[in-house]
């Protein structure tokens, strides 16, 4: 853990322009006079600053979010590569990310021009995560840091992809849940109790109404005078969802390695995350063992993890690659073929670009089968919850018109 002298404070400053003019800003600095001398090369004069608890400056032990990863990786790329000093590259990237993230990159930027290893500030800040703090350090020995955040940059946006992908596939049943959702209540509520006493008044009170429509009427009545209770409950439900959001999210996570299209689609989704850190840690120069050890960790497949920590065990007993990754028989035949043929041409590095690359588009094609799946199962859970209270609606018309025309 890093000392408390290199821990940067987030500061909401009031200073003076040249013009005399005041300006309120928010800057991250590692104590009061490094704020001052960092604000004076703006040409802006400190007059007060107030430190900001770390609640309320949003600062956090997670890493940054992968867009602003994707947009730091980036700049370190490109400016490194044309010869640009990194604490200069680090205040120039500071600029580019979000303002949520712009704290921990000055942070960075402090340790560095102290002298501390960037991938040491990398983990004592806590800006990257293990996979890419990794890399960093990987690329520090071979010298070539630039080439290290190109990758990273791509192995982040391949991250991205993969997470708006999923994103769609559970915003796409959501919304159309909700909509039907609000639709069905509202006929439960309001249409289906209207409808039902204006029914038994014209069948008059010696005849009852069909039982489908008496029970949703009497749930449609309840839900209308009964408000607080409603809410009380639905309140009661989002608590405990939110304080049993784990367990519920790791049974959510087992059922979709069973469900048969689902399966598919979470193993391609894992194995291109797998890939896609592989190829950052192998072009950044770590070892096989190493690098596996590392990419496993992002592994959440029981079947898949289990198999890649076992390879991972036995290529440090000495064991090669080409002849252990037959038995990883969660990834399909031809990665197997493609990973043998990589190692004896000694090319592993471009072998799981490549992969990474394949099992992204093999996402997005499962993806869409996915969503083919999921339409018309939908649209028949739609007509079961819109469907019976039609019903409802048409059950006493139909048993009056029986009896109106004999």
């Amino acid at each position: 853990m890093p000392a408390a002298t290199n821990q940067s404070e987030t500061f909401v400053f009031l200073a003076a322009k040249v013009d005399g003019k005041k300006t309120l800003g928010r800057r991250a600095a590692r104590d009061e006079a490094v704020l001052a001398r960092e604000l004076s090369n703006q040409k802006l004069i400190l007059l007060r600053s107030w430190k900001l608890p770390a609640w309320i400056a949003g600062e956090s032990d997670k890493p940054l979010g992968l867009k602003d990863q994707a947009e730091m990786t980036a700049q370190l790329a490109q400016l490194t590569s044309r010869g640009v000093p990194l604490v200069e590259t680090l205040d120039v990237t500071a600029q580019a990310v979000s303002n949520k993230a712009r704290p921990r990159v000055l942070q960075l930027k402090d340790m560095v021009s102290q002298g501390t290893a960037f991938s040491r500030a990398a983990i004592e800040t806590g800006a990257f995560d293990e996979v890419t703090a990794a890399v960093f350090g990987a690329a520090e020995r071979t010298g070539d840091l630039a080439g290290a955040a190109d990758q990273l940059c791509r192995n982040a946006k391949r991250r991205l992809k993969i997470r708006e992908t999923a994103q769609t596939l559970l915003f796409y049943p959501l919304i159309v849940l909700s909509i039907s959702l609000m639709v069905g209540v509202f006929m439960l509520v309001v249409v289906v109790p209207q409808v039902s006493q204006a029914m038994q008044s014209a069948m008059g009170p010696d005849k009852q109404l069909p039982a489908i429509t008496r029970t949703l009427a009497a749930v449609g009545i309840f839900l209308r005078t009964n408000p607080l209770t409603v809410i009380g409950a639905v309140l009661a439900a989002i608590i405990a969802i939110i304080f049993l959001h784990k367990p519920i999210a790791r049974a959510l996570a087992r059922l979709t390695y069973v469900l048969p299209v689902m399966r598919d689609l979470v193993l391609a989704q894992e194995t291109a995350r797998f890939f896609s850190v592989m190829a950052a840690l192998a072009t950044g120069g770590v070892p096989l063992a190493e690098a596996l050890g590392v990419a496993n960790q992002t592994i959440h497949h029981p079947k898949l993890r289990t198999q890649l920590d076992t390879l991972r065990q036995s290529l440090i007993d000495g064991g090669l690659l080409r002849s252990l990754i037959d038995e990883v028989d969660a990834l399909p035949v031809g990665t197997r073929r493609l990973l043998m043929a990589a190692e004896r041409a000694g090319n592993l590095d471009e072998a799981f670009e490549s992969l990474a690359e394949d099992h992204t588009d093999l996402v997005e094609r499962l993806s869409g089968r996915f969503l083919a799946v999921l339409e018309p199962l939908l649209i028949v859970g739609i007509f079961f919850l819109i469907g019976g209270m039609i019903l409802a609606i048409m059950a006493p018309m139909l048993a009056l018109s029986r009896n109106a025309f004999g």
